[in-house]
């Protein structure tokens, strides 16, 4: 046999490259296509990795960068679990964070070994929020839960197949304990036929390219991948970058949880390390060491210019640190149900960090992540637990308004139709738009605030929320205000009652109550007074900024003329100048 050369040609490797990366979306089409419940299948709650022999990531799906940087160390350890007992056509399954570091239990792992002949040469790799896993509250973010045991199903690494045959003994036992079994257990086979898509068209690869080319193609694309987040890293300034964030907190009296981040930057490498930040507390928020590791790592990827490839290499020019003990570095039994919400503010706390060391790549804060309704009871002799992950607004840039109705950059999921949520559950959207005037003032204005009301059309149900950004509005950049602050209410024929952003437990709701959700808006980049009046103008027109808002938050008078609205120059000049002289 011809002896392979130890390096890659580049033109293979991209081919390679963007092979794998095709992959791993051909596994996420299949989950698409054939999950049961809407948190997989409409918000895209889940993530797909292709993975190589040793659990290295060499390409990831495009739902959830939070979820994707933690599969290493949930594959790594797996491995070494199972390696004795790893057979073609096993599939796993585990989701517990201290027993197979996975990151809440809602996420379940599926995987599936890839093999030619009985030679391990990758894994498929899966990971879905399912709509229940049992514990105290349904759909299993329990805020108030002080222990992990109260969370729901715990399941260490076991296999859901051996060898081929089905587990039906733990089948029947997730069924048993779930309060949605048929959209549990439908997910769980959408993630096992997503991972025979995936073992199957690896193989393909190996058949067409032969083992010797593709195994050293995999270390080749980890080393670029390695070298071109070191070029990048190497192009900001050295130095240490701080910044400190906070969640709200939990329930009627919340007390605020601290974030606090240093981001050192020397030559080729970044630390980030968490020092500082609050104890682990009795409560759903507290982050496992793995996911805050995907945080960091999503957020400096989103930074760079580069096309750098999606696999484990990246990684290796990032050093993570936190404290055991603390809420990104819990130890057991510290609950972490709604840890979502604290992977959210890691990453927005992160770019307050580099916004002081790339300011040009750097958005004002956002909303925050996404909000987490759970609506759940009986309706005509059927349980229901309706979730979703409420996605709503970007802050300013230095060169753009803030973009509005899209995902956080930490996962790239969807807000569910109007029509899915009504035709399935006892549900009906009253309102679902943009609130005018909420977006931060600046010379780029933030995204605007999304409201969405839900009446509840069944006799009775628990509603379970996690929101944030209420005390602690999004941050402004450069001059820029601040985004207008979260609310959640629960409105009962006349009676209207202010809910905490983090629900303790969950409340009941009566037929006819609504909830009404609005999201934080995105802060602005920019002194609001440098903002050109035709872009006001403009967004008076399309309704995002009232002609109150003009005149109060940018200084711009408009009128309605003959014409329609209107820039008032001369009475524009007159408040700017009224306004200098203020400041004066």
């Amino acid at each position: 046999m011809t002896e392979v050369a130890r390096t890659t040609d580049p033109f293979l490797l991209e081919i390679l490259r963007n092979a794998f990366d095709t992959i791993a979306e051909e596994i996420t089409l299949t989950i698409v296509r054939t999950a049961y419940s809407q948190i997989v299948r409409d918000s895209l709650d889940f993530s797909t990795a292709l993975c190589d022999a040793r659990g290295r990531t060499l390409a990831q799906g495009v739902c959830t960068p939070m979820h994707l940087g933690a599969f290493h160390d949930a594959l790594a350890d797996m491995i070494e679990e199972v390696r004795e007992d790893l057979h073609p056509e096993d599939i796993f399954i585990m989701n517990d964070p201290y027993a197979a570091n996975g990151q809440h239990l809602p996420d379940i792992y599926v995987v599936r070994p890839i093999f030619r002949g009985n030679r391990l040469i990758g894994w498929a790799a899966t990971l879905a929020h399912h709509s229940d896993v049992g514990g105290i509250v349904a759909g299993s973010n329990a805020l108030g839960a002080t222990e992990i045991w109260q969370e729901g199903l715990r399941i260490p690494v076991l296999k859901l197949y051996d060898r081929g045959q089905r587990n039906e003994t733990l089948w029947k036992m997730i069924r048993l304990n779930v309060r949605t079994p048929e959209m549990v257990t439908g997910d769980l086979q959408a993630q096992v036929a997503a991972c025979a898509v995936g073992m199957r068209e690896l193989n393909r690869l190996y058949d067409r390219y032969g083992d010797d080319v593709m195994d050293q193609a995999i270390e080749d694309l980890n080393a670029y991948a390695r070298t071109l987040a070191e070029a990048e890293l190497s192009e900001l300034p050295d130095g240490c970058y701080e910044f400190t964030d906070h969640i709200d907190g939990i329930g009627d009296e919340p007390e605020p949880i601290v974030l606090k981040v240093a981001v050192t930057i020397s030559g080729k490498k970044a630390i980030v390390d968490w020092s500082g930040s609050s104890a682990q507390i009795d409560g759903g928020v507290n982050s496992t060491f793995p996911f805050t590791k995907a945080c960091a790592y999503a957020a400096l990827r989103s930074l760079m210019h580069a096309d750098v490839p999606n696999c484990f290499g990246f990684t290796e020019a990032v050093e993570v640190r936190a404290p055991k003990g603390t809420v990104v570095h819990p130890v057991s039994p510290a609950p972490c149900g709604a840890r979502g919400i604290t992977g959210y503010r890691m990453i927005d706390c992160l770019f307050g960090a580099l916004a002081k060391a790339a300011p040009d790549r750097i958005t004002a804060d956002g909303s925050g992540g996404s909000t987490l309704p759970t609506i759940s009871g009986w309706h005509e002799g059927n349980i229901f637990v309706f979730c979703e992950t409420a996605m709503g607004t970007w802050g300013a840039s230095r060169y753009e308004d803030g973009q509005e109705g899209v995902p956080h950059i930490g996962a790239n999921q969807s807000n569910v139709p109007i029509e899915m949520i009504e035709k399935t559950y006892p549900l009906r959207i009253e309102h679902y738009g943009f609130v005018a005037d909420s977006g931060g003032a600046g010379r780029r204005r933030g995204g605007l605030a999304i409201r969405r009301d839900y009446r509840l059309l069944a006799d009775d149900a628990m509603l379970n929320v996690r929101s944030d950004k209420r005390e602690f509005p999004p941050h402004g950049l450069n001059g820029g205000s601040m985004g207008k602050p979260s609310m959640n209410k629960l409105i009962s024929q006349d009676n209207v009652r202010v809910l905490p952003v983090l629900l303790s437990s969950p409340v009941r709701m009566k037929a006819g109550d609504v909830f009404s959700h609005v999201m934080a808006s995105g802060g602005g980049y920019g002194r609001a007074e440098e903002r050109e009046p035709e872009k006001v103008l403009e967004d008076v027109r399309l309704g995002k900024v009232t002609i109150e808002g003009a005149a109060g938050d940018y200084l711009v008078a408009i009128n309605c003329g003959p014409k329609g609205l209107e820039i008032d120059e001369a009475a524009t000049r007159a408040l700017r100048a009224e306004q200098k002289t203020m400041a004066v």
